[in-house]
């Protein structure tokens, strides 16, 4: 009789997804200890204290221990509406309607499901977002990879020439998880039109939508955040994901939200109820206090974020010609391309081990060609951050430099 675990099956589709890269290299970090992580892409500032306040109005209530409605608690999904109005010129109506999800991969995973089946196709601009690559596959899905260029922006020619009949969105992340970048509103109109003339959707992550900073753009001299979703005739086919982990310090409290066609509300709720039921409740409640403070509340941090930035920018240029660094916008990372035979993971093992600094290996977000190491500074105080910037260029200089 065969050992019982020789019949036990293990998911074939599973053995395709990527492992996480996160925990990868935070195990790389507790085996050393006192190296500092410039890897997860997190905010160093806590949630606001309105946020707290809303906590005292959870408990009073015993209804609000048990499940409440899959798409979010109406004070919430009110106080959405107001936020998309105003901030993202997004108008909730009959088209189109807020969902609240678990942080904003729940979200990406809900529209994956509602719009593809098996071996249906989903357009990724590389580099992409690993999460995102990652719930394309583990859906039985393809992510069909079109790079971006070496500003890391959209190039639209390979967009078209990616679209199949199995085609059934385009994906774009501005500003941009893992390069920084910020599209261009012009850009962004032209793949929204080029996904209503196909009949596919435009799923557009907005996560980092209030880390723009003071730089290029095509169109008006500055970036800017722009919403796609607020393009007249848009809300058919256009699927807005947002995340309050970024703007509010909020990541552990898992709150975003999507906009969907309404065509697609029954399915994406179908998805939520079967993989969560609803958001936390205690965390939607805090989300209403974090939305009160506002916009505003991100802004106060921003400027210490963007000293770091400035910071890290100044630095990178001593590296030289080995080490491109292309400046983009938004977010609070950059990836940086290095020349060098060493592969991603084994720089990222040498600057742990050697040099007690942390980034993520560029191979996480599917490039594949060269070296690359994508850095975040947002998650640290300042003192710390520039601690770490220091060691990460004494340690590329060391390991880098010494083979240029």
């Amino acid at each position: 009789m065969p050992a019982a675990e020789h019949l036990l099956a293990i998911s074939e589709r599973m053995q395709h997804v990527q492992s996480p890269v996160i925990p990868i290299v935070g195990e790389l970090i507790r085996a050393n200890p006192g190296a500092i992580s410039l890897g997860q892409g997190v905010v160093f500032y806590p949630p606001p204290p309105q946020t707290f306040e809303q906590i005292s109005r959870f408990a009073a209530d015993p209804e609000n221990h048990k499940y409440k409605l899959v798409q979010g608690i109406p004070p919430l999904l009110e106080a959405l509406t107001v936020k998309l109005a105003v901030e993202n010129g997004l108008t909730i109506g009959t088209e189109n309607e807020v969902i609240v999800t678990a942080g904003g991969n729940l979200a990406f995973m809900n529209a994956i499901l509602a719009v593809a089946s098996p071996g249906d196709e989903i357009i990724l601009p590389t580099p992409y977002y690993f999460n995102h690559e990652m719930a394309i596959v583990m859906s039985g899905c393809t992510p069909v990879l079109v790079p971006t260029d070496d500003e890391f922006q959209l190039q639209l020619d390979g967009l078209v020439a990616a679209i199949t009949p199995r085609t059934r969105a385009i994906v774009t992340v501005s500003p941009n998880n893992p390069t920084g970048a910020v599209y261009p509103e012009e850009t962004l109109r032209k793949v929204n039109q080029l996904c209503r003339d196909r009949g596919i959707y435009h799923i557009t992550d907005e996560a980092y939508e209030y880390f723009v900073y003071p730089g290029r753009d095509d169109i008006a001299g500055a970036a800017r955040h722009f919403s796609a979703g607020s393009i007249q005739g848009s809300a058919p086919h256009t699927i807005s994901l947002f995340s309050l982990s970024k703007s509010y310090g909020f990541a552990s409290w898992r709150i975003g939200y999507m906009v969907v066609p309404s065509h697609l509300a029954t399915s994406v709720k179908k998805v939520q109820d079967t993989l969560l039921i609803c958001a936390p409740v205690i965390s939607q409640f805090g989300a209403i206090g974090a939305l009160a403070a506002g916009r505003a509340y991100c802004q106060e941090h921003l400027l210490s974020i963007l000293e770091v930035r400035e910071v890290l920018m100044e630095e990178l240029q001593h590296l030289g010609s080995w080490c491109a660094a292309p400046r983009t916008d938004g977010a609070f990372y950059f990836l940086l391309r290095l020349d060098t035979p060493l592969s991603p993971m084994q720089l990222v093992e040498k600057l742990v081990r050697d040099h007690g600094v942390a980034g993520i290996p560029g191979s996480a977000f599917g490039i594949h060609d060269g070296c690359s190491l994508r850095v975040a500074y947002g998650a640290l105080q300042k003192q710390t951050a520039m601690e770490g910037i220091g060691r990460l260029v004494r340690g590329l200089k060391s390991i880098v430099g010494r083979t240029n």
